[in-house]
């Protein structure tokens, strides 16, 4: 501008220097100071500064903090400026809802929303849409608000509750827990979060055995906890209820070395310090009841030095916050762990609207053509944020499908009074950083109930080691009676015993003996799936063994009894013997064995059961209960097979016995240890008929009932050697009855010419050892009648002297009578 040129002329003229000048100081001011040039663009924002949650105290200056760098940015929105609108909603649904409207209807337009708290974020998510708003949330933990149909243009910096649940999940199964108990205060987020929490855990295959509620008063709810003998318990209320139900906690004694509790993280870290006129509970009183527990939070600062899109540390971040609170204490500051999610709200909204720019300028529109009725500057801007992914001080921000936050998840425990860190859970990849300093006021984390350890109970390895020591020898003494008999078959005095029956005899003594190794063999030396072969060996060596050894001498008895008993003439007793018929009758008591056997083991074959006994306390003060298991075999019918099994063996030996009684007088030289075997089938019969029942009703008992079956085994087998054997040995050993038959015939045959004269003396005399019998038989009873008849006579006269001395009188009435009696 020139004086006195035309231009100045026509300018002054026209009264056009005022406005130019004007226009000249506001370009000059423009390029000075820029923020006098950049047009604005408002945020609403609801700031609970008191209330259930006064996260306000400490997010509304961490988010003014994020205003004031984002203005101040030349490549961050340079053509605009933030700024916010904001209200105390006071975590509460109706107070937000007048707010709400305040913020619609009144001036200037709101480009965006920013509630905190769930309870009002739902309502404002819910009314957004009618408005083309984008709600982004900075403290808004409810499952709830991930439903995209019910809130399609919401978001938040803050990651859901149920962000929560897959480190409890995890933290569950690594202590081994597989049972819980919750306690949840009644609003929607709490609601939604344990929801989430019951599904997974069914997933998990862990049970949620008590799950309690409660509006504003916790007591009954605790009580119930404790009636229901919960131990692991996950509690979702907010802080000022926190006190409430510790306060009871502490009253019902439901916290120690028997009790985890799980607590949210987001509490101010004194939170059970802080004076509170709604519980009569001291703070030393609260700081015993939360001792121990656990809490999970969302990572909400960065753990790492990190400058990221604001070019601050989170540290950084920090000491600012602490500048901006004028050195208000952190504990006592409502939403100090959520300011850093807050901060990173407002960086988050500014990097959307600044990438909405250029998409915008190419169709035409521009940011402050924004109106309530304008979806698409809204699509943009939700596109934007959707597509998010920066360093902030929280951490790295990017957004699921859903609008939440994804975010790792820090553990910590109160040990002492102040909270530690003991790991981080990535649920995103299911990684687990354990610190491994967590620590339990008992030896241990406790158990989820009370710990049943089961216990097998086995055989006593003395009393099984002691019962194979006599089981072996028995089986040696068989091995011997058995080549004894084989060595000497060819001996007379052997050959009249039928040695092919004693041979079964000892057989099936060894066999029963060998039945007493698998007998004893249990869980310690056998491994489950075993466990059948060695039932099944068991049954097969004592039915056979038995089968054997009492089957011959069962037929031995049975054919003296047979012959013996007929009222025959001599020649009829005398009749030559078939040995074949006794192979047979014991091959078919063999085969009936076999058979049954057979059947019973294809029909309804042997397996393991398992019975259990009354559970049991070990001494010492440990929170534990043993439960006694027992292996047993079994078949689904066990009952009906042994009762079929033990009639017919019970009958096979009551026979035995009458059989043994009724020819117990009787002599034979085709069988001439038929007494012998007759005492053998006594001891037999009582054993088993005595043990068989016996060892049912002690099955129960391992050690017992496996001593009493396998002595009475060993006690009947070598019983029944003994009685067979060895008085064949020693008659053999003292007499020298050692030549066969063939041996003594070739002698015989060397000392006399005549074969037939020497049979025929032979005959000769048995016949005269038989009449000798008959006279002393006859000479007996001549005897015992002399002496009857004497002693009748004498009898007699002693009678009559006595009847001659002596008169008996007898009064009756008023008469006398006497007789005389001769």
């Amino acid at each position: 501008y020139q004086p006195g040129t035309d231009y100045a002329k026509r300018v002054t003229a026209r009264g056009y220097l005022p406005t130019l000048m004007f226009a000249s100081l506001t370009l000059l001011f423009s390029w000075s100071c820029p923020a006098l040039g950049k047009k604005k663009l408002y945020i609403g924002a609801l700031f609970p500064m008191s209330g259930g949650w006064p996260g306000g105290q400490a997010c509304l200056p961490s988010a003014q903090m994020a205003l004031d760098l984002v203005n101040k940015r030349t490549d961050i929105l340079p053509e605009y400026e933030l700024e916010l609108i904001h209200y105390d909603s006071m975590c509460d649904p109706g107070e937000a809802t007048k707010l709400l409207y305040d913020l619609l209807y009144t001036e200037p337009i709101k480009m965006v929303l920013m509630p905190g708290c769930s309870s009002v974020s739902t309502l404002v998510a819910e009314a957004a849409r009618m408005w083309n708003l984008i709600v982004l949330s900075y403290g808004s933990s409810s499952p709830a608000l991930s439903n995209r149909q019910r809130f399609p243009t919401f978001f938040r910096t803050h990651p859901s509750a149920t962000l929560h649940n897959p480190t409890r999940v995890q933290l569950f199964q690594k202590w081994k827990w597989t049972k819980i108990a919750t306690i949840q205060q009644t609003t929607e987020v709490f609601t939604s979060t344990l929801d989430d929490l019951e599904a997974r855990t069914k997933e998990a295959g862990i049970e949620i055995s008590v799950r309690q509620s409660f509006l504003t008063d916790p007591a009954p709810a605790v009580k119930n906890l404790k009636r229901q003998d919960a131990r692991i318990i996950v509690g979702l209320f907010y802080e000022t209820e926190a006190r409430k139900v510790f306060c009871e906690v502490y009253k019902e004694k439901l916290y120690g070395k028997k009790y985890v509790w799980f607590l949210i993280g987001w509490y101010a870290d004194n939170w059970f310090k802080i004076k509170d006129p709604s519980i009569n509970c001291t703070v030393e009183q609260m700081t015993e009841a939360v001792e121990g527990h656990v809490t999970t939070e969302i990572v909400m600062l960065n753990p790492e030095t990190v400058r990221g899109a604001s070019n601050l540390t989170s540290q950084e971040f920090l000491n600012q916050l602490m500048s901006k609170l004028g050195g208000k204490n952190p504990e006592e500051t409502g939403g100090f762990q959520e300011a850093p999610l807050a901060y990173d709200a407002v960086w988050a909204l500014a990097l959307a609207l600044n990438k909405t720019v250029g998409p915008l300028k190419a169709k035409g529109r521009r940011l402050e053509d924004f109106n309530y009725n304008n979806r698409d500057i809204t699509a943009e801007i939700y596109r934007a944020l959707n597509t998010s992914s920066f360093e902030g001080v929280s951490g790295h921000v990017v957004f699921d499908a859903q609008g939440s936050r994804m975010a790792w998840t820090l553990i910590e425990q109160l040990q002492g009074g102040s909270y530690k860190k003991i790991g981080y859970f990535d649920s995103t990849k299911g990684n687990l950083s354990w610190y491994g300093n967590d620590r339990w006021i008992g030896p241990g984390p406790p158990a989820d109930q009370t710990v049943v350890i089961e216990e097998f109970r086995f055989l006593s390895q003395k009393l099984f080691v002691s019962v194979s020591v006599f089981a072996g020898l028995g089986i040696l003494l068989g091995i011997v009676c058995l080549t004894f008999n084989i060595y000497n078959s060819n001996v007379r005095y052997i050959q009249n015993s039928q040695p092919y029956l004693n041979n079964m005899t000892a057989v099936g003594c060894m066999m029963a003996l060998a039945a007493v190794f698998p007998l004893g063999l249990d869980g310690h030396h056998v491994h489950r799936k075993q466990f059948p072969v060695v039932c099944q060996f068991r049954l097969w060596l004592l039915g056979l063994g038995f089968s054997l050894a009492y089957g011959s001498m069962f037929t031995k008895i049975w054919w003296v009894h047979t012959v013996f008993t007929k009222k025959d003439d001599k020649k009829e007793k005398r009749k030559h013997l078939e040995p074949w018929k006794l192979y047979a009758t014991v091959g078919v008591l063999l085969v009936i064995d076999v058979l049954s056997l057979m059947i019973w083991q294809i029909v309804d074959p042997l397996h393991i059961t398992v019975e259990k006994f009354v559970r049991e306390a070990p001494k010492g003060d440990l929170d534990v209960l043993i439960q006694p298991l027992l292996e047993h075999c079994s078949s689904d019918k066990m009952n009906t097979w042994l009762g079929v099994v033990y009639g017919y063996k019970g009958l096979l030996l009551l026979l035995g016995i009458f059989l043994a009684y009724e020819t117990k007088s009787i002599s034979t030289e085709k069988i001439n240890d038929h007494r012998a075997v007759g005492m053998a089938i006594y001891n037999v019969s009582v054993l088993c008929m005595i043990t068989a029942p016996v060892t049912m009703i002690l099955s129960s008992q391992q050690d017992a009932s496996f001593a009493f079956a396998s002595l009475a085994i060993v006690f009947s087998v070598y019983i029944t050697l003994v009685v067979l054997f060895v008085p064949k040995m020693r008659r053999l050993i003292t007499r020298g009855e050692w030549q066969s038959d063939t041996q003594e015939t070739v002698k015989t045959q060397g000392s006399s010419t005549n074969n037939n004269d020497e049979e025929k003396s032979r005959q000769l005399e048995r016949e005269n050892k038989e009449l000798q019998k008959i006279i002393q038989e006859v000479q007996d009873q001549l005897c015992y009648t002399v002496a009857i008849g004497s002693v009748m006579l004498y009898s007699r006269y002693r009678i009559s002297y006595v009847l001659h001395r002596y008169r008996i009188s007898y009064v009756y009435s008023r008469y006398r009578i006497s007789y005389g009696i001769q």
